[in-house]
C-alpha cells in the first residue's frame, strides 16, 4: 500500500473558547490544598484579571497529606494555600474540617456544599468529575467523592426543599447555578491564558512549598504548569488553556 492508498483520518476539530458571557463569579470545590493548582489556577488568574470574583472551597485540610503529624500538617497546608490563592488573586477561600483521605460522598458533604453555594451565590461552578478512570491514572478517592457531591450539591443549593435548614436556620435562599464546569472529564470547552496567567498558575503551586518538599518524585512547578496548558491549549488550537467539560444548566 503507498501513502495515496493509506486510510485519510480526519483531523480532530480544535474545542471552542468557553463563552464567559454572563460569568460574574465562579466558585472552585476541591478536596485538598493544592487541588487547585494543576492547571485551574490559570483560568483562575485570568478570569480574576478580567475583574470575575472567584472563591475556593477546600472540603478538608489535607492534613493526611504530609510526612508529618496531621495537627502540624493541617494548619500548613492551610497558611500555603492563602499564599497559593493569593498568587492568582482569590480572596475567598473556605476551608472544612472533612477528615482527610477518608473522605465520604453523603448528606453532610453535600449540605456543606450546598451552603457554601448559596452563601457566594457563584454563576459556574468548577469541580471534578467523580469518575475513577482519568486522564493521570485511577483518581484519588476524596477527589471522586468531592466531585460527585458537588455535581448533586450544585442542584440541592437550587431547591428550597433540599436541607430546609439553610433556609430557616441561616437565611440561605436557594441558588441555581448557571454552569458546571468539570475537570478530569472529556473536554468540550477551553478558557485560553496568557503567559501572565501561566506565570501567576506557576507561583500559586509553587506556594505548596513544604508540601512538595515531601513529594521529591515531584516534577518542577514550571515545568508541570507549562506542560499541563500547552497540551490543553493543543485541544483548542491556541499556546495555552486550561479545558473544562461545560454543562450549561441555564439558558
Amino acid at each position: 500500500m503507498n501513502s495515496h492508498d493509506a486510510p485519510q483520518v480526519a483531523a480532530a476539530e480544535p474545542l471552542p473558547l468557553l463563552d464567559e458571557m454572563g460569568i460574574g463569579r465562579v466558585l472552585v470545590v476541591v478536596a485538598h490544598p493544592d487541588d487547585a493548582e494543576y492547571g485551574t489556577s490559570a483560568a483562575v488568574a485570568h478570569w480574576t484579571s478580567r475583574g470575575i470574583e472567584v472563591g475556593y472551597l477546600l472540603l478538608t485540610a489535607g492534613e493526611a497529606g504530609m510526612q508529618r503529624p496531621p495537627e502540624e500538617a493541617g494548619p500548613l497546608r492551610a497558611r500555603e494555600q492563602r499564599a497559593a490563592c493569593d498568587a492568582v488573586g482569590v480572596e475567598r477561600l473556605t476551608m472544612l474540617d472533612f477528615p482527610d483521605g477518608v473522605l465520604e460522598y453523603g448528606l453532610p458533604l453535600r449540605r456543606a456544599i450546598a451552603r457554601e453555594i448559596r452563601a457566594f451565590r457563584p454563576d459556574a461552578v468548577v469541580c471534578g468529575s467523580g469518575q475513577l478512570a482519568v486522564a493521570w491514572g485511577f483518581d484519588h478517592a476524596d477527589h471522586r467523592a468531592a466531585g460527585l457531591a458537588t455535581i448533586d450539591a450544585v442542584r440541592d443549593a437550587d431547591n428550597r426543599w433540599v436541607f430546609p435548614e439553610l433556609v430557616h436556620d441561616e437565611d440561605l435562599a436557594p441558588w441555581g447555578v448557571q454552569r458546571l464546569l468539570l475537570t478530569g472529564a472529556s473536554a468540550t470547552h477551553c478558557v485560553p491564558v496568557d503567559a501572565e496567567a501561566e506565570r501567576r498558575a506557576v507561583a500559586s503551586l509553587s506556594a505548596h512549598e513544604a508540601y512538595l518538599a515531601d513529594l521529591p518524585w515531584h516534577p518542577a512547578p514550571q515545568e508541570l504548569i507549562t506542560g499541563v496548558l500547552a497540551e490543553q491549549g493543543c485541544l483548542a488550537g491556541v499556546p495555552r488553556a486550561v479545558a473544562f467539560a461545560e454543562h450549561r444548566l441555564r439558558g
